[in-house]
């Protein structure tokens, strides 16, 4: 039996159950109490790494039918909002701390700075019209 496209790229039941506790709870504002219920936060977690993982667009995830892209997207910033992603990174640097053990007096920052891969060279500031000279005013006659 093949695995569907949501099973495939299913954030692990181990790391949903440690993020899980982490997202804020949000009650129904319908004034009846109804409304259109909230799509599951494990469906848009698994939607958001999904993004993450492959760089696909948010609306690309429409495709996959794991979750819409407005809703993934309107979750990831409610989340990071709220802190979710910051205190699952915590949580993780701790745990591994735990298991392996973190080497806090040698720390490096990884980066990466470069030219856009089609940009010019940079010679200056440009006129704003071609005869002129940029950011000088010119009298009327």
């Amino acid at each position: 039996m093949a695995k569907s496209k949501s099973a495939t790229f299913r954030l692990p039941d181990e790391l949903w159950e440690k993020m899980e506790p982490l997202i804020p709870e949000v009650p129904n504002t319908h004034r009846f109490g109804g409304g259109r219920p909230r799509v599951p936060n494990r469906r848009c977690v698994d939607s958001i790494f999904f993004v993450l993982r492959t760089g696909c667009q948010w609306k690309a995830l429409d495709e996959t039918k794991i979750c819409s892209g407005s809703t993934a997207h309107a979750r990831f910033q409610e989340w990071v909002a709220a802190g979710v992603f910051l205190e699952f990174w915590k949580a993780g640097l701790l745990e591994y701390d735990e298991l392996k053990g973190l080497d806090w007096e040698w720390l490096s920052m990884d980066g990466a700075m470069s030219k856009a891969p089609l940009a010019g060279e940079k010679s200056g500031q440009k006129p704003d019209r071609p005869g002129e000279n940029g950011g000088e005013t010119q009298f009327v006659d």
